[in-house]
């Protein structure tokens, strides 16, 4: 009997000029985690702040893990194989702190439960970046995490990543919009 293949630790990259807004990655992500459509729970969420921008959202992995870190209940650690942020949903009091300390302002608390959510990857088979590639959108990708490179830079909130799209898209006139 042969072994599983180790998982590779590995990041979703976001190529956010292609995001339409569909939101299938909030649907495939709530029917892994939730066994229902449920986008208020998912682990990622699509934001639209300025019309025409849409921003995914999603845990980046930071290299300092500042809201694990952060956790005063030790609720949040790292998954080792996958290197995703693991929630202990016993121990999870809700508190925020994690969220405080988040760059991305990234977690967000369960819409039904006294706990914080983050993305896990899916254990390594990130169902959000599947449905998106399959659907030639290609806005949420897998890629093998590489360890000598910072993923901090995509730690940003949907405002400061909105602001830079919006320029991006609608040049000087963004600032009459954002």
């Amino acid at each position: 009997m042969s072994q599983p293949a180790p998982v590779t630790k590995i990041w979703i990259m976001r190529d956010y000029p292609k995001c339409s807004g569909c939101r299938l990655c909030e649907v495939a992500c709530s029917l892994k985690h939730e066994g229902k459509i449920w986008p208020e729970a998912s682990m990622v969420r699509v934001f639209m702040q300025t019309p025409g921008v849409e921003v995914p959202h999603l845990c980046t992995q930071c290299s300092d893990y500042p809201c694990v870190n952060s956790c005063p209940t030790k609720a949040l650690s790292v998954n080792q194989t996958t290197g995703a942020v693991a929630v202990d949903n016993e121990k999870c009091k809700a508190c925020g702190i994690c969220i405080k300390a988040c760059p991305g302002k990234i977690p967000h608390l369960h819409p039904d439960r006294k706990r914080i959510v983050i993305c896990d990857l899916c254990g390594g088979d990130p169902q959000c970046a599947k449905v998106c590639t399959a659907m030639g959108f290609n806005t949420l990708m897998i890629y093998p995490r590489v360890p000598d490179i910072t993923y901090n830079l995509y730690a940003k909130t949907p405002a400061d990543l909105t602001k830079n799209l919006a320029y991006k898209f609608y040049g000087e006139k963004a600032k009459e919009l954002i």
